[in-house]
This record gives C-alpha cells, sequence and structure tokens, in this order.
C-alpha cells in the first residue's frame, strides 16, 4: 500500500520502503509488525510500528526537512504541556529510495473525533482550553522559521489574503461567496496589538487525541509550533465545540473580540485554501472544511 497522492511532487512511500529502512537502520525493530495507517494529513505518511511505537515520513522531504527541529522542539515542551505529545526514539537517515530524514515516534493512545460525535464536549472544551492556557504561558525562546511551512498559520494575516481571496473565488457555487469574503474582511480589519504568545497554530481534529470519555489525552504536529498571534489557537472554536460551550471557552481563555475575530479569519482562511486545494483529491479533509466554513460564517446565536 502506497501512501495517498497528495501533492504532485511527494516522494513515494509504501510498506516494503519503510520495512527496509527500519530494517537496516534500526535492526531492533526490524521484526515488530509494520502497517500504514491512514492520518489524512498533508504533510507525513504514518506507519505504526509493533505496538508502541510508529514511524513518521515527509511526504515532500527535501534538504530543510523539519524533523531534527520539531525533535528540538518537543523535547523542551513536553514537560510544561498537561497532556501527552509526541516523543521521537529516532530519526533516520536518507536513502537513494528515500531522500530525506524520517523519524520514530513513541505510539500515543486516543482516537480522533468529529464534532458530532462527541460525548461529553464540555470536558473536552475544559481540557482544550487548559491546553491552550498552558502553551501561552511557556516562556522559551522560538527560533526564526528555517523554511515557509513552518510558519504558516502564525504568518501575519495580510500575507494570507491574495491565496484567501483565490481560494473564495475557486469555490464560487460550493459556499456563499459574498458572506465569506465579508466575513474575511472584518477579520483582516479586526486589531492586533502585536503581542505574541507560544501557539501550537494547528489544532484540528486530525491533531487531537481523545478517549473514549471524550478527554483530550494527546496532541500531535508540533511542526509549525512556535511564538505568534494567540488567535492562532482558537480554531477548536469551529472545528469541535458547539455553539452553547463557545463562550465558555472564550472565556477560559479571556479572548477579546479582536482577538475572536482574528481567530475566526485564520480558520475560515485554512479552511477555505484546504477545500479549493483538495476538493478533488481528498474527501475527508473536504468535508472538515466544509464544516468550518459553515461555522465560520454561521450567524450568532
Amino acid at each position: 500500500m502506497s501512501s495517498r497522492k497528495v501533492h504532485a511532487d511527494q516522494a513515494h512511500i509504501d510498506t516494503p520502503l519503510v520495512r527496509e529502512l527500519v530494517a537496516v537502520q534500526f535492526p531492533q525493530w526490524a521484526a515488530l509488525p509494520l502497517e500504514p495507517v491512514d492520518s489524512g494529513g498533508l504533510a507525513n505518511a504514518i506507519y505504526r510500528l509493533g505496538s508502541d511505537l510508529c514511524v513518521r515520513l515527509p511526504l515532500r522531504p527535501s534538504i530543510t526537512d523539519p524533523v531534527r527541529r520539531e525533535q528540538a522542539k518537543l523535547a523542551a515542551l513536553a514537560p510544561l504541556l498537561p497532556v501527552a505529545i509526541p516523543a521521537v526514539e529516532a530519526i533516520g537517515s536518507p536513502t537513494d529510495a528515500f531522500p530525506g530524514e524520517w523519524s520514530v515516534h513513541r505510539w500515543l493512545t486516543g482516537r480522533h473525533r468529529s464534532p458530532d460525535a462527541l460525548a461529553d464536549p464540555r470536558g473536552l472544551a475544559t481540557d482544550l482550553a487548559a491546553f491552550v492556557d498552558a502553551f501561552r504561558r511557556i516562556d522559551l525562546p522560538d527560533r526564526p522559521p528555517a523554511y515557509p511551512g513552518e510558519r504558516r498559520t502564525r504568518a501575519p494575516m495580510v500575507e494570507m489574503d491574495s491565496s484567501t481571496r483565490k481560494a473564495i473565488g475557486e469555490l464560487d457555487g460550493l459556499i456563499d461567496t459574498g458572506a465569506a469574503l465579508a466575513s474575511w474582511e472584518e477579520s483582516l480589519a479586526a486589531p492586533y496589538d502585536g503581542r505574541e504568545v507560544w501557539v501550537h497554530s494547528d489544532l484540528t481534529p486530525g491533531n487531537l487525541l481523545v478517549s473514549v470519555e471524550d478527554r483530550l489525552t494527546a496532541v500531535l504536529d508540533f511542526e509549525t509550533c512556535g511564538v505568534g498571534d494567540p488567535a492562532c489557537d482558537l480554531f477548536p472554536v469551529w472545528h469541535l465545540l458547539p455553539v452553547n460551550l463557545r463562550d465558555e471557552f472564550r472565556a477560559a481563555l479571556d479572548v477579546d473580540d479582536a482577538t475572536w475575530l482574528r481567530g475566526r479569519g485564520r480558520v475560515l482562511s485554512q479552511a477555505l485554501i484546504v477545500w479549493s486545494h483538495q476538493k478533488d483529491t481528498n474527501p475527508a479533509m473536504t468535508n472538515c472544511a466544509r464544516h468550518v466554513i459553515g461555522e465560520a460564517l454561521a450567524v450568532p446565536r
């Protein structure tokens, strides 16, 4: 089984390749069962290795590979956060067959949840607010981004303007483009005093693991985390939380009106761009983006 084709220039990754990489570079794990995990992500192919490990390979490996930078961030952040985050057990070297670094992580337990399947949304909202609050309180130096993707959702909103407007135009007939443009422009005009805190910047359902009781157990994918606009970590509001809990989440984090508008704009922009880029290739991400856009454009009740 090969990894899903989500980029025209992505590396060829399949089970025999991953098995060979592990066997040659980490023979102590060569005998463990290996199976692909359909994570739905756009950056990495994931393979479960035995019961306690997983292999993570960038779909587009390059000389600016983020593996070691993310490993350093994970090690520094883990003691400061209230739930588990990935731990890198080993880093694999590039080969002729796979021209980039790759990593072996500790497997984290939990499941992904959709907003319509939550049995205890209030408990999850409480846990998410606690995680964001803990992240904001981190006092560690951040390094300048080494490659464009590392900044991503932390970029100034004005840098997202042209791509957001382009996505709105490409979705004409699929969304209310007038409402989307008006919402985006309102968020773009929201003031920002420049205050920066540590943000994960991609708290979407695919990066959140919860227990059977719907309590947060782990957060994944810290590649793009760093210092940025506090609005970057309001994504769960429109991705997961029901309307009746949004004010509680907002109050727990003391979110002012301008930050709320910027958060809505950031999540709307990401969803618009994802839908416009993935509508023909990734049904799961398209459905998620459609839900987010609907929630972001809904008239407040």
